[in-house]
C-alpha cells in the first residue's frame, strides 16, 4: 500500500499542484477585490466564503452569488476563475485516467490486492506455483473439498482463465516469477497458515529454485515438487524435498503394473480417480512385441518398467544419438508407414506414442492401425486442451502428464493413508487383488468409489469415545450399518486399519476399533456422510449397537416415559 500511494502521489504530482494553485490564486483574488453589500457599504470576503464559493463554483459553476450581488470587477475575477478552475480539473482528471491505464499501476493494485487477500486468510492453504494442466486440476479439485489455495503463474491469461472458472472457493491469484524469494514471500510462504509449497511448474530448473528457496526461507513447511528428469529429482531429495512427483516414472510404473495385475491396476485407478469422472473398464494388455515410438524422458520410463515385465519394445526415434537410444533403435519418427513397417509393425500386439507432439503421437497411432487394426494404443497427451481429440481417436490408453502430477498430489495432500494403502497393495498378489476389485464393484454405481479416511478420537468419533468409555466396544461392522436401516449396510469397504506402527489391510467387520486407530474407506458417494453421523451422535450409534432408539431430546426422553401404557413412567 506504501507503494502504491508513493506511485499516485508521484505521477499526480504536477496535477495536484496546478489545481492547488488554481483555487489558491482564485480564492486570494475574490477576498482581494472589493464588494458592496445591499445596503451600498464596501464589503470584503473572508477566506472561508471565498473558498467556498471557488469550490461550488470550480466543479458546478451554479448557486449564484453569495451573500451579496458581485460587482463588475468580481463577476471579472470570477469569469477568470471559473476557466481557470474547470481547466486545471480537466487536466487532473486526465491525468488521473492515463494513471489508471498504466501498467505499472494496474499490476500495483493488482499486488496490493493479492497480498490483503492472502493476509485475510485464516485457514490452512496451498501454495500453488504453476498453472498448467496439473496446477488446475489440482486447485479445481482443492476448492472442490472446501481446501484453499494460492496461485502464482507467469501467465496472466492463465490466470485470467482462473478466474472465469466456477470455483466454490476464491483462489487468489498473482502474475509473478514464482521461483523469487519476494513472490513467494508475497504469497504467503510464512503465514503460519501455508500447509505446503507446491512447484509444478513446466520447468524443472524453476521447480528446483522454489524448492531451494522455500527449504531455506521455511524450513519446517511441506514441499511437494514435480520433476522430470532424474538429475532434477536426485537433486530436489538432496536437500530434503518433502516429496517428488515424476508423471513418467508414475505412469511406467502404473503400466507395468497392467501386465503384472490387471486388477490391482484397476483398483490404482479408481482410487485415486478424481472427482466425477467415469468408471475406467478392466483393462489387460496383451503380452509380446511392442513398437516404442520416442525415447525421451517419458519413453526411457516405459522401456525400464517393461523390460522388468519381460516385454520385448522395438524403439522408434528420430534423434538417435542425442536420446542415447541402444542398439536396433530405428530411426524415423514413427508417423511415416515405412518406418513402422521396418519395426515390424505387422506381428506387433501394440504401440506407444510418446513423442512431446500431441500431433505427431496421434498421426502415428492412425497410420498404425491403419496397418494392424488389432494394436492396443498408448499414446501420451502433453496438452489437456487436446481432450477433445484423443478422446475421438478412441485410444485403448492415453497418457497426460499434467493429470497424473495432479492426482498424485491431490491424494497425498487430502487423503495421505491411501499412499500407504497403495504402497502395501502392490505387494499383495494377483487373487488377492480379484477379490478386492470384486467387493468395490458391489457398491459401485458408474462412477469410481471416493476415498475418505477415519481417525477414532474425540474430534471425529465422540460417540465411538464415548461408548468405548461406557464398556461398550464398537466394531468396523457397526459403523459401517447404515443408521436409518439396520439391515443394510453402508456401500463402502474398509480398504486400511493404521493401528500404531502396524497397518492391517481389508480388517474384517468384527474388529473392534480403539482409539488413536485410523481407518481408510472407500465407497459411493454420500457413504462417508452417514458413517461420519453414526460415529460422532451417540443414540443413532446406540441405536445400531442396541436396536432401541432412544428419544435425542430432554423432552422426548419425558414424554417417552410418561406416555400411556409406558411401564417406565
Amino acid at each position: 500500500m506504501h507503494n502504491l500511494m508513493y506511485l499516485l502521489l508521484r505521477r499526480m504530482r504536477a496535477p495536484l499542484i496546478v489545481v492547488i494553485l488554481a483555487y489558491a490564486v482564485s480564492t486570494l483574488g475574490l477576498v482581494l477585490i472589493p464588494g458592496m453589500d445591499d445596503q451600498g457599504n464596501p464589503w470584503r470576503m473572508d477566506f472561508f466564503h471565498a473558498f467556498y464559493f471557488v469550490s461550488f463554483m470550480g466543479s458546478t459553476i451554479g448557486f449564484g452569488e453569495i451573500p451579496y450581488p458581485f460587482t463588475d470587477a468580481q463577476r471579472l475575477w470570477t469569469t477568470i476563475a471559473m476557466y481557470t478552475t474547470v481547466l486545471a480539473w480537466l487536466y487532473a482528471i486526465g491525468a488521473m485516467f492515463t494513471l489508471i491505464q498504466d501498467r505499472a499501476f494496474r499490476n500495483l493494485v493488482s499486488y496490493s490486492g493479492f497480498t490483503r487477500s492472502v493476509r485475510g486468510i485464516r485457514e490452512p492453504f496451498y501454495l500453488v506455483c504453476g498453472l498448467g494442466d496439473a496446477g488446475r486440476l489440482l486447485v479445481r479439485e482443492l476448492a472442490a473439498r472446501g481446501i484453499r489455495s494460492v496461485v502464482i503463474e507467469l501467465n496472466q491469461g492463465k490466470l485470467d482463465a482462473l478466474q472465469l472458472e466456477d470455483l466454490s472457493i476464491y483462489v487468489p491469484g498473482m502474475c509473478a516469477d514464482a521461483s523469487t524469494a519476494a513472490s513467494l514471500t508475497a504469497a504467503g510462504l510464512k503465514s503460519p497458515y501455508c500447509a505446503a509449497v507446491i512447484a509444478i511448474t513446466d520447468s524443472d530448473h524453476i521447480n528446483l529454485t522454489i524448492a531451494i528457496t522455500s527449504k531455506l526461507l521455511s524450513p519446517e513447511l511441506q514441499v511437494i515438487c514435480r520433476a522430470e528428469t532424474h538429475d532434477a529429482q536426485a537433486n530436489m531429495a538432496s536437500f530434503g524435498t518433502d516429496s517428488i512427483v515424476n508423471p513418467y516414472d508414475t505412469f511406467a510404473d502404473r503400466f507395468a503394473m497392467m501386465f503384472q495385475s490387471p486388477s490391482m491396476y484397476l483398483v490404482y485407478e479408481w482410487l485415486t480417480s478424481i472427482r466425477d469422472a467415469p468408471l475406467r473398464d478392466f483393462v489387460a494388455p496383451p503380452k509380446g512385441k511392442w513398437v516404442l515410438c520416442g525415447f525421451g524422458r517419458f519413453g526411457k520410463a516405459v522401456q525400464k518398467s517393461l523390460s522388468f515385465e519381460g516385454i520385448r519394445t522395438v524403439i522408434i526415434e528420430s534423434d538417435i544419438a542425442g536420446t542415447l537410444a541402444p542398439e536396433g533403435t530405428i530411426e524415423g519418427r514413427g508417423t511415416e508407414a515405412i518406418t513402422l513397417y521396418e519395426a515390424d509393425i505387422d506381428n506387433a500386439v501394440g504401440i506407444i506414442a510418446g513423442t512431446d507432439d500431441d500431433s505427431n503421437n496421434l498421426s502415428i497411432i492412425i497410420t498404425a492401425l491403419d496397418l494392424n487394426k488389432d494394436l492396443f494404443t498408448v499414446a501420451r497427451q502433453n496438452r489437456s486442451r487436446n481432450d477433445a481429440v484423443f478422446a475421438a481417436a478412441n485410444i485403448d490408453l492415453v497418457m497426460q502428464p499434467g493429470t497424473i502430477t495432479g492426482r498424485r498430489i491431490v491424494n497425498q495432500i487430502t487423503n495421505p493413508l491411501l499412499t500407504n494403502f497403495l504402497r502395501l497393495a502392490r505387494q499383495q498378489n494377483d487373487e488377492w487383488a480379484n477379490i478386492l476389485v470384486s467387493r468395490v464393484v458391489g457398491i459401485l454405481d458408474d462412477r469410481p468409489p471416493e476415498s475418505w479416511t477415519l481417525v477414532v478420537g474425540h474430534s471425529q468419533t465422540s460417540a465411538i469415545i464415548e461408548a468405548t468409555a461406557k464398556g461398550c466396544p464398537i466394531s468396523l461392522g457397526m459403523i459401517c450399518t447404515d443408521p436409518r436401516d439396520l439391515t443394510e449396510c453402508l456401500p463402502c469397504v474398509p480398504l486400511l486399519l493404521k493401528r500404531q506402527h502396524d497397518d492391517f489391510l481389508v480388517p474384517a467387520n468384527d474388529t473392534i476399533m480403539q482409539p488413536g486407530d485410523q481407518l481408510l474407506f472407500c465407497g459411493r458417494k454420500g457413504a462417508e456422510t452417514h458413517m461420519r453421523w453414526s460415529a460422532n451422535d451417540f443414540n443413532a450409534l446406540n441405536f445400531i449397537c442396541s436396536g432401541v432408539d432412544r428419544p435425542s431430546g430432554s423432552l422426548w426422553r419425558w414424554l417417552s416415559k410418561h406416555e400411556p401404557g409406558n411401564k417406565m413412567a
